[in-house]
């Protein structure tokens, strides 16, 4: 009769978190996933931010639910039941500082990719976020269970400086990192070119490096104290405007009054032509000196690039409807010629030695 008393003190509640296993495992498949496929049809991004930070965590939840209702009617003494309630407790806020750190970090990179005067979030700072979270998930959870935070604060203090010093070069960078996202200099999305001759599109600022995609599809990375510590130049700041100075040559015979009128109009329709143009900008040229076969002078065309290369592509038009143009109007774009003379003292010089006089 014991022996029946006993196994049905333990088929109950294996029962029970056969149960919770079971609506944890339906909740996760079917709920979640039928509430995930509803927010997809709504311009609405915060419900679909909400579902993915949940993904996962409902589960436990439920196997939590299952353990708790399981304890008053396991055979277990007062002092294994009060631990587990602990273990449940710890595990339970943890599971929402999870859910909480992943919320913050997606509705921060949503709402940064939007507006355009935050940085786009990097890797760098979304682990500060995730380490702030965390940290005080993990104090608030010990504090609920009546462990004492002062004496580890004080142990991890001393613990810090002793792990600062093991750790220089990590924690240089990591600082680099941050004054490099703190700035706002260098974002991810950023053309920049190291005074070292690097150079490419920033892809993120990580932990000790920033993360560098060069023209070759190559990605480059370099300690972020390097990059606090040298030049750079940065192409997108302060804006995506990007004035481009197009040398060109005419010959001395040209009417220059027709050259610039000439060359103005192709400056505008290839401006036009442009998807990134700027309605306001009308482009100019300067003349700037007379070289050896040349008059030469500047066109000055403006776009707002999208792409550190679109300034490419606006050159590569212009200088092609531009050559055009000119063979029409008979424009001359002069190249320089070089003439050979050959002396013939030396073959003189052997005719007077084989017939001397």
């Amino acid at each position: 009769m014991n022996n029946f008393f006993n196994l049905r003190q333990l088929i109950i509640p294996l029962l029970i978190l056969l149960g919770s296993l079971l609506l944890g495992w339906l909740f996760e498949r079917q709920v979640i996933t039928r509430l995930k496929k509803i927010a997809q049809k709504t311009n609405w991004k915060f419900d679909n931010i909400f579902l993915d930070s949940f993904q996962g965590i409902g589960f436990f939840w439920f196997v939590f639910a299952g353990i708790y209702f399981s304890l008053p009617i396991l055979p277990f003494n007062a002092n294994v039941i009060i631990l587990i309630k602990k273990v449940l407790i710890v595990s339970f806020l943890m599971s929402c500082t999870i859910v909480v750190s992943r919320l913050l970090v997606k509705l921060l990179r949503l709402y940064t990719t939007r507006d355009d005067g935050f940085s786009p979030l990097t890797t760098l700072f979304a682990f500060l976020i995730n380490v702030v979270i965390f940290s005080l998930g993990i104090l608030i959870a010990l504090q609920s269970i009546g462990v004492a935070i002062t004496p580890l604060l004080t142990a991890f203090g001393v613990g810090g400086v002793s792990l600062g010093l093991a750790l220089q070069s990590t924690l240089a960078n990591l600082m680099s990192g941050i004054n490099i996202i703190t700035s706002k200099k260098v974002k991810p999305g950023d053309y920049i070119e190291l005074k070292t001759g690097e150079s490419g599109y920033v892809v993120d600022v990580e932990l000790k490096y920033t993360v560098i995609q060069e023209i070759t599809n190559n990605f480059l990375v370099i300690p972020n104290s390097k990059i606090l510590s040298s030049s750079f130049k940065n192409y997108s700041l302060p804006d995506k405007d990007m004035l481009i100075p197009i040398e060109v040559g005419v010959s001395y015979d040209s009417d220059l009054e027709t050259v610039e009128t000439v060359t103005i109009q192709v400056a505008k329709e290839t401006i036009q032509n442009f998807s990134d143009n700027i309605p306001d900008y009308k482009p100019f040229i300067r003349y700037d000196k007379f070289d050896y076969f040349s008059i030469n002078f500047r066109v000055f065309l403006k776009i707002r690039e999208q792409e550190y290369f679109d300034h490419l592509k606006i050159k590569h038009e212009f200088l092609k409807q531009l050559h055009k143009t000119y063979k029409k109007q008979e424009i001359k774009i002069p190249f320089p010629l070089k003439s050979a003379y050959i002396s013939n003292e030396k073959n003189n010089f052997l005719q007077d030695e084989e017939n001397p006089s």
